[in-house]
């Protein structure tokens, strides 16, 4: 480590992006110098982040299974014309463990309960004035207001309920769409952590963020009823609105990268444009940043060229995501959306597969789009250009 820096790596925020990549980062290279400086008391917040075991290769899974709450051999979807189950491992990591295990791990190298005041390429200033220097500097301190992106939301409440007697659900519901639909598209969402603990999502793809948290909680309950649940406690509350992306401006949003510490996860754009999923792309990432470092030494400028590089290759490729994401909310009454995904679920289990980790082929693309839409076609053709829709938002 040179001299005048007091660390090789400073990575500002510990969240799900922030402490994946120092996790990483240290596994290839015990002997680098990290600090992951987080303004609250625990790392990862409070959240549950989920993926499906075909979202990861091999080693990215090892990589994650430390961390893993827990895992099941398939899930289900439930709609109003048909129920599914496929044979598709799900996994959920909850911040509890998250913490419990990256802190451990990285020990002293986690810095908790410390406020970032500034943060530049190769410093960042803490609120009590104390300068902490770097050659690489990593910002992941999560999303914030992208003005390049033009978005619609995923926005929910989630209540993990422990009940007076089990419950029947052996694998997750990632979808009950069978629930009334209001606020455009309305599903439940079901992790069953243990026989009689389960946590309950009340979700909605939305135009608009507007959470209204006791109405859900409330939701969330009444659905619970109707399983025949008897809630005994609520041991914890989880709320979100994630983005999805429905256009945006790529040069924008790559000069946003241009100066300063890079950005990683959501406020660097990286995840899924139509799920919001940040997890495979932030373990991508790491992976990347890892390579990078193990090739030479890691600097704010070479992790800069890391992180750009793949944001202009993501970007290029999920254009048809950002498409069908427009068709979702801007070709159907919002109270119809829900046609959309029961017509996408339909597919074979390869695509979908496919669809989720974000690498459909061009035989799936056809095949996703080929026959009767499930929205208006004039509607449909309105929503193919990306350019035209990001300049009715700036009007």
């Amino acid at each position: 480590m040179a001299g005048r820096y007091d660390f090789d790596v400073v990575v500002v925020g510990g969240g799900l992006s922030g402490a994946l990549a120092a996790r990483r980062l240290v596994q290839a290279n015990s002997g680098l110098s990290i600090a992951l400086v987080e303004g609250a008391a625990r790392l990862g917040g409070n959240h549950t982040w989920c993926f499906f075991s075909s979202d990861l290769s091999v080693a990215q899974r090892r990589f994650v299974a430390p961390l893993v709450r827990c895992e099941w051999s398939g899930y289900e979807v439930r709609f109003p014309a048909f129920s599914r189950r496929l044979d598709t491992g799900y996994a959920a990591i909850t911040s509890g463990q998250f913490h419990d295990v990256i802190h451990a791990e990285l020990g002293n190298s986690v810095m908790l309960d410390v406020s970032v005041k500034e943060v530049d390429a190769n410093s960042i200033t803490l609120a009590d004035g104390q300068v902490l220097r770097s050659q690489c500097v990593l910002d992941a301190r999560g999303p914030r207001a992208i003005a390049s992106l033009v978005l619609g939301f995923q926005k929910f409440v989630a209540l993990e309920l422990e009940l007076a007697e089990p419950h029947s659900l052996l694998d997750p519901i990632v979808m009950d769409a069978t629930v009334d639909q209001h606020d455009g598209y309305r599903f439940m969402y079901c992790l069953p952590f243990d026989h009689r603990r389960v946590l309950v999502y009340d979700t909605y793809y939305s135009d608009g963020q507007a959470l209204p948290v006791e109405d859900l909680r409330q939701r969330i309950l009444a659905y619970a009823d109707t399983k025949g649940w008897q809630v005994q406690s609520v041991v914890r509350e989880e709320v979100g609105v994630l983005p999805i992306i429905l256009a945006g401006d790529a040069p924008a949003l790559e000069a946003e990268q241009a100066t300063g510490a890079p950005r990683l996860g959501l406020g660097a754009g990286l995840f899924h444009p139509t799920t919001g999923y940040s997890l495979p792309d932030s373990v991508r990432v790491s992976d990347l940043l890892a390579t990078e470092a193990a090739r030479q030494p890691l600097t704010t400028d070479s992790a800069r060229g890391v992180l750009v590089a793949y944001g202009r290759r993501i970007w290029q490729e999920r254009a048809y995501f950002r498409l069908l994401n427009r068709m979702l909310f801007r070709a159907g009454s919002p109270g119809r959306r829900y046609q959309v995904l029961e017509r996408f679920y339909r597919f074979d289990t390869g695509l979908i597969q496919r669809f989720y980790a974000a690498r459909l082929n061009v035989a799936d693309r056809i095949r996703i789009v080929l026959g009767k839409p499930p929205v208006p076609l004039t509607a449909a053709l309105a929503c193919l250009s990306e350019a035209r829709t990001l300049k009715s938002m700036r009007r």
